[in-house]
């Protein structure tokens, strides 16, 4: 079956209860923009961008991997994205979702494009680090980055199928995850690609591999870098900094970022590997870089938000664990009261890094 055109609304999308024509979809939008609180008002403008007559809209990258930028993606891309989502979950017409996404980033447009193209009853709320509301509905699809879950453990018996992206999946987070009914996947994807283009159920076998959405596929580069062939959603082959190991042309396993690599002393070190390692030792949210050392040329640290601790202990912790090899261990551990964060609330590692040096 073909995904549908950009311009019609399905008869059964609802929007926090409401029937919406595109022209009642119109007057809510507007409604939106002019008396809504912020969050809300992005919501509007967006709806207004997507039922005016032009075929492209621009959306913002994160930035949580580069410097933001504006970029220009196609609606009937957008379409067809929402519907391959809606194949690979089985999304059925009146089920319910939500919205508890910043609709800035790529992630939240994308939940109210499925609503339009499926016909979902779609809830919104303002995006927050306990976003589930209050009101005891059972939701059939929901979006969240891994905060939002982790703070939404207690209450996940009221989602049936979740989607986690923005950041990796800690091994703390995947194994509460798994002990719960819910269907829990772990997301690839960027706003080039329209949001996901693979996703990997989250369970007790961490070492399951990305598996491609239809008419996806996948190869690499020269660096070892994935290539992404998707011509449902982009007009060319998407060229990636994400190290990956192939499984086929329709899995991979992700290593980590290329453009992430520290070097020190001649050792080449992904971060989000030793992160990986390091997840089960620490509660609150951290990371690993590099920076600048005479000796090493890089060194690495690892940097966490809170309030100091005993880093003695921690480090000691650290190299107890087996699976962390020397050149793996921080040489320094840096707290920082709050991260910085994206628009779209993923942690801004190179603004953070900027408080310390």
């Amino acid at each position: 079956m073909e995904s549908p055109t950009w311009h019609s609304i399905h008869p059964d999308f609802k929007l926090n209860n409401d029937s919406c024509t595109i022209a009642a979809l119109g007057k809510a939008a507007e409604a939106l923009v002019k008396k809504g609180v912020p969050f809300e008002k992005t919501i509007g403008k967006f709806l207004l961008d997507w039922i005016s007559g032009t075929p492209t809209i621009e959306v913002q990258t994160s930035g949580s991997t580069g410097n933001p930028k504006t970029i220009e993606l196609k609606k009937q891309h957008m379409v067809n994205s929402a519907w391959a989502t809606g194949v690979y979950f089985g999304l059925q017409p009146r089920q319910k979702v939500l919205l508890c996404l910043p609709c800035t980033g790529i992630a939240g447009k994308m939940m109210l494009v499925r609503a339009m193209v499926l016909g979902l009853h779609l809830d919104y709320v303002e995006p927050s680090s306990n976003p589930l509301p209050s009101n005891n509905k059972v939701y059939d699809f929901v979006a969240m980055v891994p905060l939002q879950a982790q703070n939404s453990l207690n209450e996940m018996g009221r989602v049936k199928q979740l989607i986690i992206g923005g950041a990796p999946v800690d091994s703390s987070l995947r194994k509460s995850l798994a002990k719960l009914p819910v269907k829990a996947y772990e997301t690839y994807g960027m706003t080039e690609t329209v949001t996901h283009i693979a996703v990997k159920r989250i369970d007790a076998k961490p070492s399951n591999p990305f598996e491609v959405l239809p008419n996806v596929t996948v190869s690499q580069d020269g660096r070892g870098c994935l290539v992404i062939d998707a011509p449902n959603i982009s007009d060319g082959k998407i060229i990636t900094n994400d190290l990956v190991a192939l499984s086929g042309k329709t899995k991979f396993h992700w290593l980590g970022r290329y453009d992430s690599i520290i070097n020190s002393g001649g050792i080449k070190l992904v971060p989000e590997k030793i992160e990986e390692k390091l997840s089960s030792l620490i509660q609150s949210r951290f990371f690993v870089a590099g920076i600048s050392d005479e000796t090493l040329g890089q060194k690495l640290v690892l940097i966490i938000e809170g309030e100091s601790d005993n880093k003695q202990e921690l480090l000691q912790a650290i190299k107890r664990e087996k699976r962390i090899v020397k050149y793996e261990v921080p040489k320094a551990i840096y707290f920082v009261k709050t991260f910085e964060e994206t628009s779209t609330k993923k942690v801004d590692r190179k603004k953070t890094l900027q408080q310390l040096i």
